[in-house]
């Protein structure tokens, strides 16, 4: 069996030619790791981590589990992401060394598009490996340095002029370390300081159900930390109503798109309503599908396929993002309307309030277009066709057994909730 697996020793060789062949390019790989640690994805190592792990059990067929462990050790604590699914392989190792270029571009039903969400781990490390079934690797701070201890003069003083802060997922090295027992997969970075350990306290406590919601590939998440038991989170749908919609859009949609974006055409929209009696926490922002900054003031949570701008925090503007609110409005509209089926009040999905922002508000005038078109409204034999329906004028509307007795006589009349008539 090979040393090198993935070959490793190719990777970083190529890499370090490059650098010393032109030592601006070693700053280029350095400014471009910082912005994604320090900017982009300063806050989402755990949300980037699952995300690969849900990716990896979609490619295997497998339901994913996915595992968050802090440990708090002498040589400093310790943070394991470990899951089940597809193991590291040389196109992942090869993917994971790059700043911008994914292994899994050709692959259709995956959360992660960019390439870029392992980065995340450099905002609370400088030591990762990455451990599995198939072989394992690791990227340090330390070896960076070494490997760049014989630089010629113009590297070796860009070297000097960077301190610590030097590219770390550039240069892969083999690592004998094995994955978990019972995960494929692991993990595993050695948090910087007290700085990187609250964050990841923070972002630990922020897991639940929203992430399960997010990503479709994974059925259970635990949480194992020194503050308390193990935390399990799984069986989403026993807490919330989902309604899931999906299709392909129009290739044109995509045209703007980079380039690498323009063959995703397939749509996905999740939405999750809590059921009575739980009163679950979540970030009210748009999902896409990892959480982004674009306020949502629904009180359902959406999880859509939209594109994102360079940041991966915002969704990009558009016709591609038009058209997926769009089919995410039909499907809101859908998950009403099956819960006006049931008998409940779904009044409250009605968007009345003001937008939290520009694109929440373009959101909110979809759906309430869309839940126009939707029975909602009970009449004496059920649910009432909008363009049917009547009800009465002021407080008689609200009264069930005047409502019943009317409409023997006056069909499409509804019963009217109190004080939502100008719902």
């Amino acid at each position: 069996m090979s040393t090198d697996p993935f070959g490793t020793a190719d990777l970083r060789a190529a890499v370090l030619g490059t650098w010393r062949a032109s030592p601006a390019r070693l700053r280029e790989d350095a400014n471009t790791e910082e912005d994604h640690a320090r900017g982009y994805y300063r806050d989402r190592v755990l949300v980037d981590l699952a995300q690969n792990a849900s990716d990896a059990a979609v490619r295997a067929g497998v339901p994913g589990r996915l595992l968050l462990r802090l440990e708090l050790e002498d040589a400093g604590p310790l943070l394991t992401v470990a899951n089940t699914g597809r193991p590291l392989d040389a196109a992942g190792v090869a993917a994971l060394a790059s700043m911008r270029a994914s292994a899994k571009r050709d692959e259709t039903g995956l959360v992660g598009r960019f390439g870029v969400g392992f980065a995340a781990v450099r905002a609370v490390a400088d030591e990762i490996e990455v451990r599995s079934a198939t072989g394992s690797v690791g990227f340090s701070l330390a070896g960076t340095v070494a490997a760049l201890a014989d630089a010629p003069p113009d590297l070796a003083q860009e070297v000097a002029r960077r301190g610590d802060w030097l590219p770390v997922l550039r240069l892969p090295f083999v690592s004998t370390a094995g994955p978990l027992p019972g995960y494929d997969t692991a993990v595993v970075a050695r948090l910087r300081d007290d700085e990187a350990l609250d964050r990841v306290r923070t972002q630990l406590d922020a897991v639940g159900d929203p992430l399960l919601l997010a990503l479709p590939g994974l059925v259970e998440i635990v949480v194992e930390t020194p503050d308390g038991p193990p935390r399990r989170v799984n069986d989403v749908g026993a807490r919330w109503y989902v309604q899931s919609g999906r299709g392909e859009l129009d290739p044109a949609l995509t045209a703007d798109r980079p380039v690498e974006e323009r063959d995703r055409t397939a749509w996905r929209v999740t939405w999750a309503l809590p059921r009575p009696g739980v009163d679950p926490t979540w970030a009210h922002v748009l999902h896409a599908p990892t959480p982004t900054d674009d306020p949502c003031s629904l009180p359902a949570l959406l999880v859509a396929t939209l594109p994102l701008d360079p940041t991966r925090r915002r969704v990009a503007p558009g016709p591609l993002t038009d058209a997926v609110l769009a089919q995410a409005a039909q499907v809101y509209a859908t998950l009403a309307g099956r819960l006006a089926a049931d008998g409940q009040d779904v009044w409250s999905l009605v968007p009345t309030g003001l937008p939290a922002g520009e694109l929440d508000g373009r959101l909110g005038a979809l759906l309430v277009d869309a839940l126009a078109r939707t029975p909602l409204l009970t009449g004496r034999d059920g649910l009432v066709e909008p363009g049917a329906a009547v009800a009465l004028d002021g407080p008689a509307g609200h009264e069930t057994a005047l409502v019943d007795a009317l409409a023997a006589r006056l069909p499409g009349l509804v019963h009217l909730p109190p004080g939502r008539a100008a719902a």
